[in-house]
């Protein structure tokens, strides 16, 4: 390939499945399309330059398979993507994200590569020090790429000129001032370069296919980036800020974008159209939020008339009851809400300001308009105790939800709770790999008055409870019948080994 028409940019998800599921992998959990990668490949090409999408983790390629791939294209530069599939996932990306600029820089130690992502965002300086990275992206990230692929591709490179960057200068570390975050999404970022996907090989959510677990075409898209809450627990906030203090980097309050319900059916039009997908999932941090936007949304794809099964995250103080009868006119199945913990004293610590009676309320408003609800409980919360944890199993086989996640407090790098583990030294995992969910070397945060391990335990049993409880099973046996019963059971016969885990 001569220097004229050289590939500019190759986008990496890098591929870590196994180790991050478990034995849950193989079949139960979901293949996600990379959202963050599509949407900067869709950037990257509106500004002219060539690009492809290597998804390791949908092609099921190993590091070494990949770096091979990456070295037969040899592109401009390699932009390993360290975007989760929730705010939660970024940092159990790390581990496949080093494994893989470690295997390019072993093939191929000339290939520029940058780091970018939610949790390279949060710890920009610490990842380029620590992996074989030769750049990474504070902030989103979008701006940085695009400067820097002008500046490899000049005659002579100046990478002080490109905003958000953090670079090597000889055995110095550099970082620049901030990228402004892109405001313009419908114009600049126009949906998801669908094309660069291998759409075949997407799978979804077992839950989210309960009506007859045929879980394939699968898709997920943005109407949103951006949340306008600042729950302690959380680190979705990382990416949209503008950076470090001493750079003069701030808090970003209006990174909540939007794009237009009519460019949304837009995209919904492609994925059924061309590539047949029924299966979506709506991956906004809080999509039922503005019930214009929602609202056309609905609209748009009733009059359609498409056969669609989407989920989507909700809180329960932003569900109006106007919505919920278009919501699943609109094929919204599933609603998954932050509950999070049944102590008002837990919550109010966490700046989940919601209380009992209101959780009751909206869950049973929505599951009454014929939305299945999926309630995701956090124990280990700082002001959790053994007593308050339980509350929260009782409150959740209470509920009797269409499914649950059960989660242990991580100290996630960008949220408030990690700067706080660092002030008090908790202990935080050894690994990048220990901040997920369901690793073997989970480590979750201690509370005030619980150690790592007993949450750990408390969470596993929690979950072994939960779907092991016979009015969940006939709840889900009377809904959806008795072949997805027995996946349940099914499911709830894997055993996640533990290396923090306290024997009882």
């Amino acid at each position: 390939m001569t220097s004229e028409n050289k590939l500019d940019l190759v986008l990496v998800n890098p591929g870590n499945r196994a180790k991050i599921y478990q034995s849950l992998s193989s079949t139960l959990a979901a293949v996600e399309p990379p959202v963050w990668a599509g949407l900067m490949a869709t950037f990257v090409r509106n500004h002219g330059f060539s690009v492809k999408i290597i998804d390791a983790t949908a092609e099921e390629l190993s590091p070494q398979e990949t770096a091979e791939k990456i070295a037969e294209l040899n592109p401009v530069l390699t932009a390993v993507v360290v975007y989760g599939q929730q705010p939660s996932a970024s940092t159990q990306v790390m581990p496949g994200a080093s494994a893989v600029c470690t295997a390019i820089n072993q093939i191929s130690p000339d290939l520029k590569v940058l780091l970018v992502g939610g949790h390279v965002a949060s710890l920009p300086e610490r990842s380029l020090r620590e992996e074989n990275t030769d750049f990474v992206a504070a902030g989103e990230g979008l701006y940085t790429m695009l400067e820097l692929l002008a500046a490899l591709k000049s005659d002579a490179p100046d990478y002080s000129k490109v905003r958000g960057l953090w670079y090597w200068e000889g055995k110095e570390v550099k970082a620049n001032p901030p990228a402004p975050l892109l405001m313009n999404v419908e114009e600049k970022m126009p949906g998801i370069a669908w094309d660069l996907l291998p759409m075949e090989k997407y799978r979804a959510h077992n839950w989210h296919c309960f009506d007859g677990l045929v879980r394939e075409p699968y898709a997920a898209i943005y109407t949103t980036l951006g949340c306008p809450f600042h729950c302690s627990f959380c680190c979705i906030q990382a990416p949209f800020k503008t950076g470090e203090k001493e750079l003069g980097y701030r808090d970003i309050t209006n990174s909540y974008r939007f794009w237009s319900p009519e460019h949304v059916i837009s995209q919904i039009e492609i994925l059924v159209n061309k590539y047949g997908v029924r299966n979506i999932k709506f991956a906004d941090e809080m999509f039922v939020l503005n019930p214009k936007h929602v609202l056309g949304i609905c609209d748009l794809i009733i009059e359609r008339g498409y056969d669609l099964n989407i989920w989507a995250y909700a809180r329960v103080d932003t569900v109006r009851d106007e919505m919920l009868d278009k919501l699943k006119r609109a094929g919204f199945n599933w609603l998954a809400f932050g509950i999070e913990a049944a102590s008002d004293r837990v919550r109010d610590d966490v700046q989940k300001g919601v209380g009992q009676e209101d959780i009751y309320k909206t869950i049973s408003k929505v599951r009454n308009a014929g939305i299945n609800v999926i309630g995701n409980y956090i124990f280990g919360l700082p002001e959790d105790d053994l007593e308050t944890m339980q509350e929260t199993l009782d409150l959740a086989l209470d509920l009797n939800c269409e499914f649950a996640n059960f989660y242990s407090t991580m100290a996630y790098p960008g949220s408030q709770l990690y700067n706080m583990a660092l002030k008090e030294g908790w202990q935080l995992p050894e690994s990048w790999s220990g901040y997920s969910q369901h690793s073997v070397d989970t480590l979750p945060l201690p509370t005030k008055y619980l150690p790592a391990s007993e949450v750990l335990r408390f969470r596993d049993h929690a979950f072994q409870v939960y779907f092991n409880s016979p009015k969940y099973l006939e709840m889900i046996t009377q809904k959806f019948g008795p072949e997805t019963a027995a996946h349940i059971r099914e499911m709830a016969s894997h055993k996640l080994e533990r290396k923090h885990l306290v024997a009882v």
